[in-house]
């Protein structure tokens, strides 16, 4: 195992001490450490508090950036999907990770596991029911907006 994963499985090993979740991630580029986080969703209940988006947030923040290609992430557990999509959002092709998310649900932790079996249906069979409302055209159009914003330079 190389110095990162034992970073992000130490700093998980710290959290878990410290009344947290037992992830911690570690954002590595060009063979440094950028930015590292710990689960912190269970401290502030703030479910978006995944060890790899406090890492992602920071790396942003700090650079002023949307594109952390180029990136490699290591975390303590196979990241959920919405750290994955998050990762996929920013760039980050690398990814590498020790306890799979059958290791977190044999613990009880299975929330991972059971979102990724539902993103694999279709959408009408997913437990979370979504439903296309189309926009009201009485209504100003916000993608419209945005797209001549960004044509207009």
């Amino acid at each position: 195992m190389d110095h990162f994963m034992k970073r992000a499985v130490q700093i998980a090993a710290d959290n878990v001490r410290e009344g947290g979740g037992p992830f911690g991630a570690v954002l590595v580029k060009n063979n440094e450490i950028v930015a590292e986080g710990v689960n912190e969703l269970h401290k502030k209940y703030d479910v978006s508090g995944h060890a790899e988006l406090i890492a992602i947030r920071k790396a942003q923040a700090q650079y002023q950036t949307h594109d952390l290609s180029g990136y490699t992430m290591y975390a303590s557990g196979e990241p959920c999907p919405m750290c994955l999509t998050s990762m996929y959002y920013v760039g980050i092709t690398d990814v590498y990770y020790c306890a799979s998310i059958e290791d977190a649900a044999e613990v009880g932790m299975g929330a991972s596991k059971v979102i990724y079996h539902d993103l694999g249906k279709p959408n009408e069979e997913r437990t979370l029911v979504m439903k296309h409302m189309p926009l009201d055209e009485t209504l100003e159009n916000p993608m419209k907006m945005w797209e001549q914003r960004h044509e207009n330079g």
